[in-house]
């Protein structure tokens, strides 16, 4: 497993962490691996410069459009009980396309830590940095909501 990823399984487990990603996905339209990505470049000190900022939002915007988005999609349909569907059934295909959505997300945190550069010098603050992408990806900067992200991220 990558440094990323370990330090994105851990930081999504810390209290609150998880609800305001989604909030910060589902209200504000982020990418919360992109997010858990330039927190994770500031903490350990990995100097993004613009031009990897845009490229890691290249990334993220491909998975996302391609892959992650529309299994969310399936994801969420399916949560929904149906009378034609068995639930036991219909609940173990849910099952199923979270556990691919989620190896999309696996697979986009890899490929955004590859183009992280290396570490120098000492950490980077978190909100400017998760202000930063924010501002690349989307039109609206929720500041409210990635100022929440930054403090209850851990070390």
């Amino acid at each position: 497993m990558s440094g990323l990823w370990d330090w994105s399984v851990r930081a999504w487990s810390a209290e609150g962490v998880a609800e305001t990603c989604l909030h910060l996905q589902d209200a504000a339209g982020q990418c919360p691996p992109l997010l858990l990505w330039a927190a994770w470049t500031a903490r350990t000190a990995r100097a993004a410069d613009d031009e990897t900022l845009e490229a890691a939002c290249d990334i993220a915007r491909a998975w996302q459009d391609s892959a992650i988005e529309p299994l969310r999609a399936l994801r969420r349909s399916l949560k929904r009980r149906n009378p034609d569907l068995e639930d036991d059934d219909r609940e173990a295909v849910r099952a199923q396309v979270k556990a691919v959505e989620l190896d999309a997300e696996r697979r986009l945190l890899a490929a955004l830590e590859a183009l992280g550069p290396d570490p120098s010098g000492p950490p980077r603050s978190v909100l400017e940095t998760l202000v930063a992408v924010a501002r690349r990806w989307s039109t609206t900067t929720p500041r409210a909501g990635l100022t929440e992200l930054a403090d209850r991220l851990p070390a």
